[in-house]
């Protein structure tokens, strides 16, 4: 892998979420994909076109009607949240010290900025009510405290512990419409196509070709999901610059991404399968040694 993709300058601490959700799912072969991805690109992000709506929030990330009715506060926020199509931001603590009341001021110092795009909770770890949204996120040995967010469609987009937690940080953790789909595909262990193109961009269909036919192999389908987005869309400009896709290209770029959060390369104008295959066989052999491994596991 060339290098890793981090949501908004900051290195997300809750990689252990991420080996979670395929716990949840009894996805090895989502599992493997990251070893492998993780393995080569040393990264521990789980880690972010338009945003789902509310009724299609779905997945391993979104509390389920059982979860949100269990009284825990957690799972509540999170069904509320999503509704409104706005991140939450979930204040884990274990204590009522001075460093965790000094994090929550920060915390609600920065959700009265951003009254139309986030929404924040308060959970304490110790709390009986809240122990399946500490169950689910893995969050019973994290250290305390620390912000976990959730984008609308339920991808986490960060994981901010105690002095980390700035205004600044908080208000990075907010996804682009285009990173979430990016960022909860990655976190369902699935590789990421990321198709930038527009009217104006040259050899658009030459560039799907290559990613279609690879979406279209058996080995690959389950694990692939395509994105589309327009370079010249001002809401993804950090998210594309990170990705050095310029907004100004005269041609169709494709990034292409694994989980946790690799980039594999990318490709302007055409793509081809072979070259896609190859590039991800490379990228993942050191993982699983010289027999390679991939999305469909240990070869």
């Amino acid at each position: 892998m060339k290098k890793a993709l981090v949501v908004g300058g900051v290195v997300l601490v809750v990689a252990v979420i991420f080996v979670a959700v395929a716990a949840q799912k009894g996805e090895s072969s989502a599992s493997n994909a990251q070893s492998a991805a993780s393995s080569q690109a040393g990264t521990a992000i789980p880690t972010p076109s338009s945003s789902p709506a509310p009724e299609a929030v779905s997945g391993a990330f979104a509390a389920s009607p059982a979860e949100a009715s269990d009284g825990g506060s957690g799972f509540v926020a999170l069904r509320q949240a999503a509704e409104a199509n706005k991140h939450l931001f979930v204040f884990v603590y274990a204590a009522d010290d001075e460093p965790t009341r000094a994090v929550r001021k920060t915390v609600e110092s920065a959700m009265a900025k951003m009254p139309d795009t986030a929404q924040w909770v308060a959970v304490d770890r110790r709390a009986p009510a809240e122990k399946g949204l500490v169950d689910k996120y893995r969050l019973g040995s994290a250290p305390m405290p620390l912000v976990l967010v959730v984008a609308p469609n339920g991808a986490i987009t960060g994981g901010i512990v105690g002095p980390q937690v700035t205004e600044e940080t908080l208000q990075n953790a907010i996804a682009s419409p285009c990173m979430e789909k990016c960022l909860k595909a990655l976190q369902e262990g699935k590789l990421v196509f990321l198709c930038a193109q527009n009217k104006a961009t040259k050899s658009n269909e030459a560039a799907t070709k290559g990613v279609n036919e690879f979406k279209a192999d058996a080995r690959f389908a389950q694990f692939t999901e395509i994105v589309q987005v327009d370079p010249t869309d001002a809401a993804e400009g950090k998210f594309l610059a990170q990705l050095k896709i310029e907004p100004k290209t005269d041609e169709a770029v494709t990034a292409f991404l694994a989980p946790p959060g690799a980039i594999i390369g990318t490709y302007k104008g055409a793509t081809d399968k072979n070259t896609l295959v190859a590039a991800i066989t490379a990228a993942a052999s050191g993982g699983c040694g010289s027999g390679g491994c991939g999305p469909s596991g240990c070869k």
